[in-house]
């Protein structure tokens, strides 16, 4: 059984995973391989990382990627896996509330059941054509209209009657745009529109996640990478999701950059130790599902 047809219990049954002080824990995918082999470390839900996709296509983060080729990226890592799929979509694929409607039922079809939705900016990007540094916009999309776009995503789902768990993304403090109480204020407001969850990447300060957990009336998801505090620590402090982010993809393209640059130069191939069994990979990526 794969996931392409998403059913009402797999939404229901990726939603069951979001708990309090016993957190859904994401290494984050970006293909067919990477999908399956999270599955098969033995992750209760696959997630792709916009980042990494992104990269795996020939494209750079940051809302460049079109709706189509993102897709059917996230189609195909929802074909190669059992369990649910959760799919970074940006900032939706779309200039306005009607075009975010049109990415839901397109994660649908891909066989998703969940999505992360960003309150984010980029170069280009607004009802003016401005963004990021054009004077006109901050870096962060305003709390109505980022509140509308979740409020088309859950009224999209709603409609082809998938409990479709969408994740709230608030960049506050990632791009230095405000604190816990700015935070806070965005929360609420995503919740109230529609929103099934509040991810805050950059907060992995204690404290700080401390406040949020106490302070959002939803599930917690905070990025974590080399540095932040452990899962267990994350866990007794309340939080409902890990999540990787694009931190494994960079690992893994680190191996390449540094084995290409070892074989190149010093024409030796020390950087390839510990790869994994090709027969082992071999059986676990040709065998069906």
């Amino acid at each position: 059984m794969t996931n392409q047809h998403p059913t009402h219990e797999t939404a229901l049954a990726f939603r069951a995973l979001h708990i309090p002080g016993r957190p859904l824990v994401l290494p984050n995918a970006w293909d067919t391989a990477s999908a399956r082999l999270v599955e098969e470390a033995g992750a209760a839900a696959v997630a792709t990382t916009s980042a990494g996709l992104a990269w795996d296509l020939g494209t750079a983060d940051g809302d460049r990627l079109d709706r189509d080729r993102a897709l059917g990226a996230v189609a195909r890592v929802a074909a190669a896996v059992r369990v649910p799929v959760s799919a970074d979509i940006e900032s939706g694929y779309a200039k306005d509330a009607a075009g975010i409607g049109d990415t839901i039922r397109a994660v649908l079809a891909a066989g998703a059941v969940g999505v992360n939705i960003e309150d984010a900016l980029y170069d280009g990007e607004g009802d003016d054509g401005g963004g990021v540094g054009d004077g006109g916009r901050g870096p962060l999309r305003s709390v109505a209209e980022q509140a509308e776009r979740i409020a088309a995503a859950r009224a999209a789902a709603d409609a082809a009657g998938v409990p479709l768990f969408i994740n709230a993304r608030i960049d506050t403090v990632l791009r230095g745009a405000g604190g816990v109480e700015e935070t806070l204020e965005r929360a609420a407001a995503f919740l109230a529109a529609g929103a099934d969850g509040i991810f805050v990447p950059g907060a992995v300060d204690p404290g700080t996640v401390k406040s949020l957990v106490a302070g959002v009336e939803g599930p917690l998801n905070v990025l974590v990478g080399p540095g932040a505090p452990s899962v267990a620590e994350l866990a007794a402090l309340g939080v409902a999701r890990i999540s990787t982010g694009s931190s494994i993809a960079q690992a893994a393209h680190a191996v390449v950059r540094r084995a290409a640059r070892e074989l190149l130069s010093a024409g030796t191939y020390e950087s390839l130790t510990g790869g994994l069994d090709y027969a082992e990979l071999n059986t676990l990526l040709g065998g069906a599902r």
